[in-house]
């Protein structure tokens, strides 16, 4: 078997550059290639010394750090299938997690081990290790023995890497199985259109846990040799103070309006700059209207998702139309489809399908989910709307089903309402996004009474105990009925229309509407 492994193409590709910086932290602290050959080695090592073998799931609920980053890419060369698990997510949100993907070894933070130490024993997972923000933990105690070198194992392109979950419309995440060909193919497609090289320096402000950190922005790097300004988290000083060592920045909306938020962001912060990425969530006309103004810089769109990383990219060189997300990019085909299946022609709203090495496996263990998420000729059906103009320019128009993006992360309605629709004194409820200057989106929930006492803060407070916090409403409001159409199905466009400004109002504990 020719092997495939996404770790092997890294390392074949870094074998001369083992004295170039890789990653600097914002203490100062900086690894070299060679650091990431030696530490992957000794985590791989470590690992496989646990006995876990090809396939087994190493699921990772830790925070950003170096060294997460090494167990990522130690799990690829030792043939596993990283699953990594946001450092927010609740109890019951992990419970999930863990119950569907049958890990060999969960890594989790110190902060997080009394959560997730019972839910382990509760499924029967042997091994759970801990990793810190700071490198320390026992995952790396153990990793320290281990030899400095490691034959790395042999996978082929349709090998599982990753289970990567995303919320689904049942309100329980699935996973999401995306092999070592995906990731090389959609990687390889990055650095090309995006011309990233070795000269490049790449702010990483994204968390770890993501798609957008992962994989698009620490592989892009990975694959040219490039390095990354590696911050913990966005900051908004720490991120203007950075702009000016960078050449590349990516982020979510919200990124940039924060940096827009101060008249202390100017041109002169982003000289150095030759791209500002924007991703995870659409970007509001009038930021990339401000950011251009202030800095002279057009940002740059692209479209991408869980099961299909980066679909398609606003040019380098050329034209970049404020919310307009480019062209496929190389090796994706797209297409627009009506109610019918069939192929619409230009500048006409449909569903969007795409299709490509880029293109996800399927849903873990979910085989019906999976045959209806692909048509007869292997397509997969996003579940976005979109139009694409003669010249193949893509536009987003809207979503398919009810997801909510608030701050680059997807959330779906419907685990909103399951965990709400349990509280005594809720007789239903209905959560959407509505319009937010900062996140692009934020959470709303229009809920019904049974006639029994309950508020607005005792129910945020029990999202705050059962959700991750992205998921927690900003507002719960009290309405006498909720809005349906004639069949009964709750109209949440009404719901989204009727509470559109309801964020830029005072706060009530209770309101009638």
């Amino acid at each position: 078997m020719a092997d495939q492994s996404f770790f092997s193409l890294i390392a074949n590709r870094s074998g001369s550059w083992r004295q170039r910086c890789l990653l600097e932290t914002e203490t100062g602290q900086s690894y070299l290639y060679g650091d990431l050959e030696e530490r992957t080695a000794r985590l791989a090592g470590y690992l496989t010394a646990l006995g876990l073998k090809t396939g087994d799931r190493v699921a990772a609920q830790i925070d950003k750090s170096p060294e997460a980053l090494f167990l990522y890419l130690a799990c690829l060369r030792a043939g596993l299938v990283y699953v990594p698990i946001n450092p927010a997510c609740r109890e019951g949100e992990v419970e999930h997690v863990i119950a569907d993907c049958a890990p060999s070894v969960v890594v989790a933070a110190g902060r997080l081990q009394a959560m997730v130490g019972p839910v382990c024993q509760r499924h029967g997972v042997q091994q759970v290790l801990t990793l810190d923000a700071d490198g320390g933990g026992s995952l790396m105690d153990g990793a320290a023995s281990r030899a400095a070198d490691f034959a790395t194992i042999p996978c082929a392109g349709d090998d599982l890497a990753c289970l990567v979950y995303s919320s689904g419309t049942t309100g329980r995440p699935k996973g999401a199985m995306v092999t070592h060909r995906n990731l090389a193919a959609n990687g390889l497609a990055l650095v090309e259109h995006w011309g990233f090289g070795d000269g490049d320096v790449l702010l990483h402000a994204l968390p770890l846990f993501h798609v957008h950190g992962l994989f698009v922005a620490c592989h892009c790097v990975l694959l040219s040799g490039a390095r990354m300004l590696w911050l913990d988290r966005f900051d908004r000083a720490k991120v203007i103070d950075a702009l000016g060592r960078v050449t590349v920045m990516m982020g979510v909306p919200t990124y940039y309006t924060r940096l827009l938020a101060g008249d202390d962001f100017t041109a002169g912060h982003c000289s150095g700059l030759r791209l500002a990425i924007s991703g995870s969530a659409p970007l509001a006309p009038e930021t990339f209207d401000e950011f251009r103004a202030r800095t002279g810089h057009a940002i740059l769109e692209r479209y991408g998702m869980t099961e299909t990383g980066m679909n398609t990219s606003n040019p380098v060189v050329g034209v970049r139309i404020s919310g307009t997300v480019g062209p496929a990019l190389a090796g994706v085909s797209l297409r627009v489809t009506g109610e019918g299946g069939e192929v619409l022609g230009p500048n006409r709203v449909g569903m969007l399908e795409v299709k490509g090495d880029n293109v996800f496996k399927g849903y873990w263990r979910q085989p019906g989910l999976t045959a209806q998420a692909f048509t007869a000729d292997g397509y997969f059906r996003t579940g976005d709307l979109a139009e694409i103009d003669a010249a193949g320019v893509v536009t987003i128009t809207g979503r398919a089903v009810d997801m909510i993006i608030t701050g680059g992360l997807n959330v779906y309605p419907k685990e909103i309402e399951d965990a709400i629709g349990a509280m005594d004194g809720i007789k239903e409820c209905a959560a959407v996004g509505v319009p937010h200057t900062d996140f692009g989106e934020a959470i709303i929930v229009a809920a019904v009474t049974d006639g029994g006492e309950c508020g607005e803060d005792e129910v945020i407070e029990m999202c705050k105990d059962r959700l991750a916090n992205y998921k927690v409403p900003k507002r719960v409001l009290f309405v006498d009925e909720l809005p349906r159409n004639v069949m009964g199905k709750i109209q949440k466009a009404e719901l989204r229309r009727r509470f559109a400004t309801v964020l830029a109002q005072p706060s009530a504990k209770q309101t009638s509407a």
